[in-house]
């Protein structure tokens, strides 16, 4: 499918959604929801850049010095404006050939966009009721289909490689920031970018967001590398443990097998309808029972699409029912602070009969 009549088919896919929710118009900022729908994430900064998506028009407020740009990418008309002109004339004539003068109007508005466009859109409207995408944009996003599905893949299969030369090349002495540098560079040499990179000796494991630093590598220390690239415009992420030394903590291997005892737990409750808070309680409960519920400090998961981060998420509140198509992360932890922290982190897409691993690299 090429990119257009993917854009095509992701439009009816929207306005079908909008239909259902009784949505009037949806409103999308420069963002990666834009750039999932359209093909199109121009440069965002002061300039005011819009995508009006109605059930009969659907149309962008360009600044002018983008339009060369961003008609290299959509066939979507462009509503331009001058700087010596301002946006105003520009999204006026959108809006009305957007049908969107209406009073009342249920307009979607994205999340992500910055706050004085959608003070501006919604300043032309009359009395509209309005909401964020969960329930049309960012909902249909996480139904991945097999092209995302593709690249997901492939961008798990490099972070393998990567963190499996990283694990290979350790060395008394070596700083994390130079296993990060080992990391970046595999990346770099396939064709994909870093979207992050944390490498944690010791007791900077127990930091779930530590950033890597100066502190050397010794023997009988715990390596927690939790990474991941971008390849054609997907991530990947994933983490791994490993205890670096001929004398492994015995707490550490129980640890260990307490945290893939919970991602097990995690894997087998992620069903199709199953709400997502329930997959979180599985791998919280196999910890707790082991006496380190307190030392899991964070969610069990996050969805994974164009951004590293989106829905669905695994929390212990969460009500969204699981979905066939939906790409998330399992990565329970334990983290014992002054010692060393131990998260198992895996990607899957949820199929009807259950989770399906990205990761080919094993956890323990």
């Amino acid at each position: 499918m090429s990119y257009l009549m993917q854009a095509e088919e992701r439009l009816s896919r929207l306005r079908a959604r909008m239909a259902e929710t009784e949505t009037d118009l949806v409103v999308l900022g420069p963002s990666s929801h834009m750039a999932w729908l359209t093909g199109l994430n121009p440069h965002g900064d002061e300039r005011p850049v819009m995508l009006l998506v109605s059930a009969g028009y659907a149309g962008f407020l360009m600044p002018a010095l983008n339009a060369a740009m961003a008609q290299e990418i959509t066939t979507l008309p462009l509503f331009t404006w001058a700087d010596d002109d301002g946006p105003m004339a520009a999204l006026g004539a959108l809006l009305d050939a957007s049908d969107a003068r209406r009073p009342g109007l249920s307009v979607v508005l994205d999340e992500t966009m910055r706050a004085d466009f959608a003070l501006l859109l919604l300043d032309q409207l009359d009395s509209p009721r309005r909401r964020f995408t969960g329930d049309t944009v960012s909902l249909l996003r996480t139904r991945k289909d097999a092209d995302e599905v593709a690249r997901i893949k492939a961008a798990h299969l490099l972070n393998d490689s990567a963190v499996a030369a990283a694990f290979a090349a350790l060395k008394p002495g070596m700083t994390e920031t130079q296993v990060v540098e080992l990391i970046e560079t595999h990346y770099k040499a396939n064709g994909a970018a870093t979207a992050f990179c944390s490498v944690c000796f010791g007791g900077n494991g127990a930091f779930p967001h530590h950033h890597p630093g100066a502190t050397a590598l010794g023997e009988n220390m715990a390596v927690l590398i939790d990474t991941g690239c971008v390849l054609d415009g997907y991530p990947s992420d994933m983490t791994r443990c490993r205890w670096f030394g001929p004398d492994p903590d015995p707490e550490f291997l129980k640890v260990r097998d307490i945290v893939e005892a919970a991602v097990q737990a995690a894997l087998a409750a992620a069903r199709v309808g199953a709400p997502a808070r329930e997959v979180d309680a599985a791998a919280r409960r196999v910890i707790g029972d082991a006496g380190y519920g307190d030392r899991f400090l964070h969610r069990t998961g996050h969805g994974l699409g164009i951004d590293l981060h989106e829905a669905p998420y695994i929390t212990g509140t969460s009500e969204l029912p699981l979905e066939a198509g939906n790409v998330f992360s399992i990565e329970p932890g334990i983290y014992l602070e002054g010692r060393f922290g131990l998260r198992l982190e895996e990607i899957v897409i949820l199929r009807e009969d259950g989770p399906e691993v990205f990761s080919e690299l094993p956890r323990v």
